[in-house]
């Protein structure tokens, strides 16, 4: 039997999230303002490859080809970072810290919240385990929290800058929803009208509770 359009989906836009996190934290260690800072992402950087390898090796062994998987979420993905390119190490981290963690809680929520069956044990032990297991929210984190510390005056700037990551993530996963009805079918299958409300209000509380976490603001 074939492999549900909705799991390939998942999986896919997941290996394709991989991809692209090596190819930030490559770029982000490049505005790292010491050599071990920018030894700390280059390592982390490493694991993302290893997580997107372990999606499109699985991508392979349920008949797709993971190029093929990826592709309907490349315009989407590349959309949010082409707006959203950091203009210095904090803004870098910042990004890091809230998209990541808004796109990690979702698709931790889904993978939960999924009825048995329609996702098979071993591809949702998977979703959880690549989901930046990394370290790097930790080291984003205390990062901003020192350089707050330093200069309160920073919170205001990286605030407002968390602010616009939040509604360009929002608006560009809006668009996959509306262009990926396999994927939005999936996460539908297991969540009724009120779950959905009750979903989405774990997702406002786990973003509020990280801003607050640094110092930011809503």
């Amino acid at each position: 039997m074939s492999a549900d359009p909705g799991v390939i989906d998942l999986l896919g836009m997941l290996a394709y999230g991989e991809l692209l996190a090596f190819d930030r934290m490559a770029a982000d260690a490049r505005l790292a303002p010491d050599l071990s800072r920018q030894a700390a992402l280059a390592e982390m950087a490493a694991a993302e490859m290893g997580n997107y390898r372990r999606l499109a090796d699985r991508l392979g062994e349920l008949g797709a080809e993971p190029e093929d998987a990826m592709r309907p979420f490349v315009a989407a993905l590349r959309s949010f970072h082409d707006n959203t390119e950091p203009g210095d190490w904090l803004e870098a981290l910042t990004k890091a810290y809230v998209g990541e963690g808004i796109s990690d809680d979702f698709f931790r929520e889904v993978a939960r919240v999924l009825p048995p069956g329609s996702l098979a044990d071993a591809d949702r032990a998977l979703v959880l385990d690549v989901l930046h297991d990394d370290g790097y929210a930790g080291f984003a984190a205390a990062e901003i929290k020192a350089a707050i510390a330093a200069d309160p005056k920073v919170a205001n700037r990286l605030s407002m800058w968390a602010r616009r990551l939040t509604g360009e993530a929002l608006s560009q996963a809006q668009q996959v929803a509306l262009e990926r009805t396999p994927l939005t079918a999936l996460v539908l299958s297991g969540i009724d009208g009120g779950s959905l409300e009750e979903l989405f209000g774990r997702l406002t509380a786990a973003h509020t509770a990280r801003m607050g976490a640094v110092g930011l603001n809503n």
